[in-house]
């Protein structure tokens, strides 16, 4: 008999299917503020994720203030399934892509973990559409040192492994030591695990490798966009000192969250308080810069 968190999924944002001439179909969450005013937050999943299974824990809080966009990138959810090598070039242009489609002009962009270099790439590329930065437990190179190769070499392996071999019941027994019974997620655990194994094996792999060759320490400094960091005091994947260095160059305000990896789920009202605040620090840093801005003659 299925037990309550086999069948009790969390409250989610609208979806909507938006079609890109040249590029395909994009399942997407969109939820449209009340203000037309308000600003445009664009979610950025990190590896082996979806958009909901990364943000929905701060999906209430930032629409409450914000019109929001989530997206799953190529090969993670509802993502696009292309024959084609995996890069995270092509996942920042399909987001940029997407917001076109829906007539946005503006967004923050909100990274976590690989969704950080995807937004820094798109901040890089599409420089009109991105107006601030928010990079959540990232960095701005995984590869500086043995030891971060090593790392990344073994969760490369170990990712698409688990999909294929391990049963979906050993992967609910990992998953509930981290979400215990007196969780406040433990009703969705069974919704999480469905989530998870939505993504496609061969991507994963692609994915693996585009982060390890991903660096921007020559160009993540000139980005020129308000930007805030997201720093994950326990992190055991993307060391602090990274996250540090990457808020450091970029000239960042720093939200610090006592927390691991997997705050989204084990600290979801921290994560979701960090990301608001997080958020807000970067649109007061774009309303300062435009009362300050030197009039037009």
């Amino acid at each position: 008999m299925p037990t309550r968190y086999d069948i009790d999924p969390p409250a989610l944002l609208p979806a909507r299917l938006v079609f890109v001439p040249g590029r395909g179909e994009f399942f997407v969450r969109y939820a449209v503020h009340v203000d037309p005013q308000a600003p445009v937050v664009l979610l950025l999943h990190g590896w082996t994720a979806t958009s909901d299974l990364n943000f929905f824990t701060a999906y209430h809080e930032l629409s409450e203030f914000a019109t929001v966009i989530g997206i799953d990138h190529r090969g993670h959810g509802h993502g696009l399934r292309p024959d084609v090598k995996f890069t995270l070039e092509d996942c920042a242009d399909d987001a940029a892509a997407v917001c076109k489609e829906l007539g946005v002009s503006a967004v923050v962009a909100v990274g976590f973990s690989m969704g950080g270099p995807i937004a820094m790439l798109m901040a890089k590329q599409h420089p009109r559409l991105v107006t601030g930065l928010v990079l959540q437990a990232t960095a701005m190179e995984w590869r500086a040192s043995a030891r971060d190769r090593s790392r990344m070499r073994v969760m490369r392996a170990l990712g698409p492994i688990t999909r294929r071999f391990i049963r979906p019941s050993t992967v609910r027994l990992v998953f509930a030591r981290r979400i215990t019974r007196r969780h406040p997620l433990r009703r969705h655990l069974g919704w999480m695990l469905a989530e998870w194994r939505r993504s496609d094996q061969w991507h994963m792999v692609q994915a693996g490798r585009a982060i390890a060759k991903f660096d921007a320490r020559p160009w993540a400094g000139a980005l020129g966009v308000p930007t805030s960091v997201v720093l994950t005091l326990n992190d055991q994947l993307v060391p602090p000192r990274k996250q540090q260095a990457l808020a450091d160059l970029t000239r960042a305000q720093v939200v610090p969250l006592a927390a691991d990896h997997f705050v989204n789920v084990s600290k979801p009202q921290e994560f979701s308080a960090a990301t608001a605040q997080a958020v807000r620090l970067v649109l007061t840093a774009q309303h300062g810069r435009a009362t300050t801005a030197p009039s037009a003659h």
